[in-house]
């Protein structure tokens, strides 16, 4: 939607979730010589300033990236390049990160419809094989979708603010996995207590399509009301998903009270 910025939410708990699974999943998927192709749907600005009044007034990067301990693994790798680039409170949204890990010849197509943050993202996302699409989100994944390369990945990020998003976004990765096949899909979703994620997830699960994991984690201390946790499906997820993401989690474990996830 239109409100929503995720400068407030910049380096959280569910950012590191997200953004450490993203990670491992490139460089598995960067492993082979064939080129990929990434594309997201709610790209947001890719770039943030953990020292911004927006950060500090939810101060979620605090129980989150600000928890964690720096090492070896593609998430440190991106985010240590993006502050090498731009400055030590410099923190990477989902398409810096994956601009971090992929290499030439790869391809990239990121959407986003918020004037400011399709401003901040086309500032951010320059070079080649880049493109910056001010369009919706599952428009432009059904327009782009099987792309050229074949291979790679897909992030489905919306806001979740219209209930109705959760079944809409159940649809669109259940549609994009059977479009793309040889394309990995990957969404997340909050853990809220009205529980609304299960409008998402059930769908997907009653179809269970190819290589479907479903990983969450809870966090460490959540607020008394909103997010307590954050979850992530895959559909046509490559061998060595499950290992990876396990791999993840255990990088940022320390912005979690449980670590256990279902597969």
């Amino acid at each position: 939607m239109l409100s929503y910025q995720h400068a407030y939410h910049a380096g959280g708990p569910a950012d590191v979730h997200k953004h450490a699974a993203l990670a491992a999943l490139l460089h598995l998927l960067t492993r082979k010589d064939r080129p990929i192709t990434y594309l997201e749907s709610h790209a947001g600005r890719a770039l943030y300033d953990l020292a911004s009044p927006e950060t500090a007034k939810t101060g979620e990067a605090m129980r989150g990236v600000a928890r964690l301990t720096p090492g070896a693994h593609p998430y440190w790798t991106a985010v240590e390049k993006i502050r090498a680039a731009h400055g030590p409170a410099a923190y990477p949204g989902s398409p810096a990160v994956a601009q971090a890990l992929l290499r030439p010849g790869d391809r990239m197509a990121l959407m986003e419809l918020h004037p400011a943050e399709h401003a901040g993202l086309a500032a951010a996302m320059k070079g080649e094989g880049v493109a910056v699409h001010k369009r919706d989100g599952a428009e432009g994944l059904r327009a782009l979708t099987p792309p050229d390369p074949r291979r790679g990945l897909a992030l489905i990020d919306p806001s979740y603010e219209v209930k109705t998003e959760y079944v809409d976004t159940a649809m669109l990765a259940l549609e994009i996995s059977v479009r793309w096949p040889e394309g990995v899909v990957m969404v997340w979703y909050p853990l809220l207590p009205a529980g609304r994620h299960e409008a998402l997830v059930g769908p997907v699960e009653a179809v269970e399509p190819k290589g479907l994991i479903r990983d969450e984690v809870i966090f460490a201390d959540p607020p008394p009301r909103g997010m307590f946790g954050s979850g992530l499906l895959l559909l046509n997820a490559p061998y060595g998903a499950a290992e990876a993401l396990a791999e993840a989690r255990a990088v940022c474990a320390a912005a979690y009270a449980d670590d256990a996830a279902a597969a």
